[in-house]
């Protein structure tokens, strides 16, 4: 079960429950995907299948783009 699945069942199971009725792991279940969503606001999303494609072929190609031109092109001082 992905994390989205777990992250779907259980809001669902949650929402439906008081603190006072959550198991122990319920609880602990609900603190933790709480702390990744604020930690990662992406956290139990998806990548549509041609971004993760994208994302796999740029990782097997050797062109890489130095931090110093990058911050250079945002404005950034590196």
């Amino acid at each position: 079960m992905s994390n989205t699945e777990r992250g779907l069942k259980m809001s669902t199971a949650v929402k439906e429950k008081k603190v006072s009725d959550m198991t122990v792991r319920e609880l602990k279940s609900l603190i933790r995907d709480t702390l990744q969503e604020l930690i990662d606001p992406d956290y139990g999303l998806e990548l549509r299948p041609e971004v993760e494609e994208s994302l796999k072929r740029s990782i097997k190609s050797k062109k890489r783009t130095p931090v110093e031109k990058v911050a250079s092109e945002l404005g950034l001082k590196w």
